[in-house]
């Protein structure tokens, strides 16, 4: 095992609200002896606001979290001898989906403004574990989670935040990329899906690999 992950160093995890980056990072880090890196998003106080009234607080929930996510990233770097590797839930460049998504046009060409300073210094994992699923499960998953902030998020964002996510990794060559279709998965109740994905991480050859669930 340690010849087949000596190359990967740093791995991130990304899919929409509710697929489970959180915990499959922190499973994955437990199982590399890793160190987990999580975005912090309870802390911003202007997401519950965001998500009953978008259009009037989606620039100070935007800026929040590209603010956040620049300076926890630019911690990364600083390795730790104690574990091997570095397992994040999130990559510094997903804040454009929601940017994109969210922002009218003035707002937008001030966060590029900002936000093309920042990227320059950000540095790169050595691969990407995209967690796709559908709205209904995601919808499903962030219910039964009932996380107080997040009970007025309607399902027209979940749907239109999900087929943004896919366009963005349908193009995306950034990095390494694995795919994988975790809407009939449950990788943390079930350790059958949780050893699918580990062997996917292990077995990653060339640039892009998909695995459907």
């Amino acid at each position: 095992m340690e010849s087949q992950r000596q190359n990967l160093e740093f791995i991130a995890i990304e899919g929409v609200i509710g697929v489970g980056k959180t915990s499959l990072t922190r499973m994955l880090a437990d199982r590399f002896n890793g160190r987990g890196i999580y975005e912090i998003v309870e802390e911003n106080p202007f997401l519950a606001d965001f998500y009953r009234d978008p259009e009037r607080y989606a620039f100070q929930v935007q800026m929040f979290f590209l603010l956040s996510r620049y300076r926890q990233q630019m911690e990364i770097p600083q390795r730790d001898l104690f574990h091997q590797m570095l397992i994040a839930d999130y990559i510094f460049a997903k804040d454009k989906i929601f940017a994109y998504l969210n922002l009218e046009d003035r707002e937008l060409f001030l966060y590029e403004k900002i936000v093309s300073l920042m990227e320059r210094d950000i540095p790169q994992p050595d691969l990407v574990i995209y967690l796709k699923s559908t709205p209904e499960r995601l919808m499903q998953n962030i219910k039964k989670r009932d996380r107080p902030f997040e009970r007025e998020m309607k399902y027209e964002y979940i749907d239109s935040l999900n087929q943004a996510y896919n366009q963005f990794f349908n193009h995306y060559a950034d990095t390494r990329l694995l795919v994988v279709d975790a809407t009939e998965m449950d990788f943390v109740a079930n350790r059958e899906d949780f050893e699918t994905i580990v062997n996917l991480i292990l077995n990653m050859k060339g640039q892009h690999a998909g695995f459907i669930g």
